[in-house]
């Protein structure tokens, strides 16, 4: 099993969700974060004043899906969230060893389909 991180624009969640749907990706816990890497921050006026703003706002969306699945959900996660401007965002795959459902007890691939 792998866990896919992806730090994204929150304009492109609605569309990311609907297309890991598709694919049958249910379940995802997703995040507020704010973050800057390339973009620097962006600048903004008000009221005539100039400001920096250090932190843009940005989407943390996890899953975790079993290892034959992570191809496909990173090919539609790089076609939907790809605007081709900086700031697109990144995604990880992170190992990960097991996984338990809570109420059920149940352990690996089927606790999290």
């Amino acid at each position: 099993m792998k866990k896919v991180e992806v730090i994204t624009r929150p304009e492109v969640f609605k569309e990311l969700r609907d297309n890991l749907y598709s694919i049958g990706i249910g379940g995802m816990t997703v995040t507020e974060a704010a973050g800057t890497g390339k973009q620097k921050g962006v600048e903004g006026l008000f009221r005539g004043t100039t400001f920096e703003i250090k932190v843009l706002p940005k989407l943390k969306i996890e899953v975790v899906v079993d290892d034959e699945q992570v191809e496909e959900v990173v090919e539609v996660i790089q076609k939907t969230c790809n605007t081709g401007s900086v700031g697109d965002g990144k995604i990880f795959i992170i190992p990960v060893e097991e996984a338990i459902r809570i109420r059920t007890g149940e352990h690996g691939k089927q606790a999290i389909i």
